[in-house]
This record gives structure tokens, sequence and C-alpha cells, in this order.
């Protein structure tokens, strides 16, 4: 597809990547380190787009007038506790226990912004996870990467494939790109 501008993806994750690949949209990655603290009193919501509104904002300056920019964010929450990326193996056990059995959301706020235009929103997918043991989540923690990914945990690897259940939403924008909102939005733009 072609968008007659440049699309800069604006993130590392090689999740966001092979999503967006799978559009057939050409992109270039460019990254800037933008600290992902929030403050405190913001809805779930409006957490991840704020992320996502301070990664774009980071490239404000640099923006080339052909140029759109990509930003996104996803956060996990049970109930009203934000379950971000988890510190250390400890940290991602104490997440993964929480979840087991449990019902969270996972919320990706995404921003694209040029040098004339800014489109901000999110989108929300309920995940429905079985019960975990001990020994399944020090499995998962033992052969998989989870400290950097929000919850402690992939969507796409091992323990997505036996936790999840259900899902109501979309399962993109679980692995951290809400493709189909993003496409829609691009055609807009």
């Amino acid at each position: 597809m072609n968008l007659n501008r440049k699309l800069i993806l604006a993130s590392n994750s090689p999740r966001r990547k092979e999503l967006l690949d799978k559009l057939d949209i050409d992109f270039e990655v460019r990254v800037k380190e933008v600290a992902e603290d929030f403050p405190e009193n913001l809805r779930r919501e409006e957490i991840a787009e704020y992320l996502a509104n301070h990664k774009a904002e980071a490239y404000g300056a640099d923006i080339q007038p052909d140029e759109i920019i990509l930003t996104a964010d996803t956060i996990v929450c049970l109930d009203d506790q934000v379950l971000n990326k988890p510190a250390d193996e400890t940290e991602a056990f104490r997440m993964l226990s929480l979840l087991s059995g449990r019902q969270h959301t996972v919320i990706t706020g995404v921003c694209l912004l040029s040098r004339s235009k800014k489109v901000l929103f999110h989108d929300v997918t309920q995940v429905y996870f079985k019960s975990l043991s001990d020994a399944e989540i020090n499995y998962y923690l033992e052969h998989y990467g989870p400290y950097d990914k929000a919850g402690a945990y992939g969507a796409q690897e091992w323990l997505g494939l036996i936790a999840i259940e259900r899902l109501e939403g979309s399962y993109y924008n679980v692995m951290g790109l809400p493709v189909h909102a993003i496409y829609a939005e691009l055609l807009e733009f």
C-alpha cells in the first residue's frame, strides 16, 4: 500500500515491526530513548495515549514534511493496577501469578504525527487467562524473555498459547499494535 508519505515506526519492538510488515506498508524504524513515566492521576486509557503521545513529541522537531511518525505504548491492567514491564524475574513471576485465572485488560495507545496533523487513539482488548501453575510460570520465565513486555507475557509466545482462553477485541492489540485501527487512520491521514 502506498501512503504517499514515509512512515516512521518509532519503536524497537520486533512484534510491532512484524505486524507493520504484514500491512505491506513501506516504513523505516527510527528510535529515540524516551522515559515511560506518566502522571499518577491518569485513567487507564489515558496512560497508554499519554505515553504514545509523549514518545511522538520527542520526534516533533525532526519530522520531515513527507513523514508520519507512528508511536505506540501498550499497558496491561488488572482491575485498577497497571502492570508495566517487569524489572526482574521476581516481579515477572508476581505479575503472572496475579493474571493467573483472571480477566485483564490490554490497552494500546497510538499516535500518528506529521508536521501538520496529530491523531491519538487507543484500542482495548479483554484477555481471559486460565489458572497457571507455578511450574508453568517458571518454565515461561526460564525459556522466554518477558522483561520487555507489559504484564510480563507475549500473546504470541508459549505462555500466550497455553494461558489465553479467549479474547474480546483485537489479538494484534495484545501483541502491541492494533493494526486494523492504524490502517484505517492511515487511510484518512
